[in-house]
């Protein structure tokens, strides 16, 4: 789509689309890198399910509980392929990053255990979860685990001083969140990860290092679990499931600590025996097909989105030069009125609901009010083009997603063209 095609289409300005044909001039090269990692994932990808010997009867499902479910059995061998680990647990019936997260956590730590995380303070529902924020019934700290975190330095590196400092007998997991989060860094490199478990394991071996992998799959050619981390979590209503998968989470690592999961997600003595696909077969593996193509139209309107705001003047983590880990790209906008704006001309991008004006709202599990811009085909599903913030100071819009760059395009005019227009009252 030229520029063109949005004038002609949307009523976009002379001015808007000399901006975006500017920044997309300039990001040449770097969507030619992107290019050439979506190829080598993609072919990983399909190697893994030829070599799983996948076939079109995978793609039945049978009743009640599930034995012998043939679906299921192969999204998780073709998973624990794709990430390189010795087992997997991919579910339609985990509903979300956070729910994988919780039972990965509370599946692998018992009464007196702590967990450490490394990378600072976690996205805002896990805090609900671990049990620093609320008093909800059965979240971690209730359940006598133990929790400490340390806070990277400059918001960038880890601080492996004070990791090996707060490291004691009691530490059963380190716990790393890849993404970025409602936070104000950047999102952490495979080569930082690899190089900080690689640290951790000389001298505490036993430790099990647990990656939050949520936003940050197929960004890379490695994924934690390549580069040494025990397990890596995430969500298939984000980039994994490549916009097709309806729902579902995956958990992929060491068989034994799958197979502790796998027995807090049914029963003790059931673990992965059981459980349906729903016939959701299909849909999930067609997903993890088109994931690096969707991962990589995401990353070009995140770089182009990032290129045309900084132009305006607002301040954007990454920056336009940063090396990238994820798929979110933060805006600051320290006016609570420009936020909000700028959400509600992400949501007019949308096929669906365009219609529709987002308003911040108490959302479970989040202190502050949210606003979340998704006109998605899948509610929620944060590969499909979205902008959400936390109304609270500096006022970051966090945005991400977009199945197709045209549609991150036509984001990124409209909302351009908004703001441009706040600047002039």
């Amino acid at each position: 789509m030229n520029q063109f095609n949005l004038c002609k289409l949307y009523d976009i300005n002379e001015q808007t689309a000399s901006a975006i044909a500017e920044a997309e001039y300039c990001l040449d090269q770097p969507f030619r890198r992107i290019d050439h990692i979506k190829e080598y994932n993609h072919l990983k990808i399909i190697k893994a399910m030829q070599d799983s010997r996948l076939n079109y009867t995978n793609f039945y499902w049978n009743t009640g509980y599930g034995y012998n479910d043939p679906g299921r059995e192969k999204v998780e061998e073709v998973y624990s392929r794709v990430f390189g680990t010795e087992d997997a647990l991919v579910r339609p019936n985990i509903v979300s990053g956070t729910h994988a997260l919780y039972l990965t956590l509370s599946g692998i730590t018992q009464y007196g255990d702590s967990i450490l995380s490394i990378s600072g303070k976690p996205y805002d529902t896990l805090l609900t979860v671990i049990g620093t924020q609320g008093d909800e019934p059965n979240n971690l700290i209730s359940q006598g685990i133990v929790y400490r975190e340390v806070d990277l330095i400059d918001a960038e590196d880890f601080d492996v001083k004070e990791i090996k400092k707060n490291i004691d007998p009691t530490t059963k997991v380190v716990m790393i969140q890849r993404s970025t989060g409602y936070s104000h860094r950047k999102a952490i490199t495979i080569n930082k990860i690899e190089s900080v478990i690689k640290t951790i394991k000389s001298e505490y071996p036993d430790i099990i290092i647990m990656v939050d992998n949520c936003y940050g799959e197929f960004i890379e050619t490695m994924e934690p679990s390549n580069v040494g981390a025990d397990l890596t979590v995430g969500s298939l209503i984000k980039n994994p499931g490549g916009g097709i998968a309806l729902t579902g989470g995956y958990i992929c690592g060491k068989s034994t600590l799958i197979h502790q999961i796998a027995n807090r997600l049914t029963a003790p003595g059931i673990g992965k025996e059981v459980g349906l696909t729903f016939g959701q077969t299909r849909n999930t593996l067609q997903g993890l097909y088109l994931a690096p193509s969707v991962v990589s139209e995401s990353l070009k309107g995140a770089m182009l989105i990032a290129h045309v705001f900084n132009g305006l003047g607002y301040q954007v983590v990454p920056s336009i030069d940063d090396e990238r880990s994820d798929i979110i790209q933060s805006i600051i906008f320290h006016s609570r009125e420009r936020l909000i704006k700028f959400c509600q001309s992400i949501q007019k991008s949308s096929p669906v609901d365009a219609h529709v004006v987002p308003e911040a709202w108490p959302m479970p599990g989040y202190t502050d009010d949210v606003i979340m811009a998704s006109g998605a085909f899948i509610q929620g599903s944060s590969i499909e083009i979205s902008a959400d913030a936390p109304i609270r100071e500096p006022y970051t819009a966090f945005y991400q997603g977009g199945l197709t760059y045209a549609q991150c395009k036509l984001a990124t005019a409209i909302a351009y063209e908004t703001i441009l227009s706040e600047h002039s009252k």
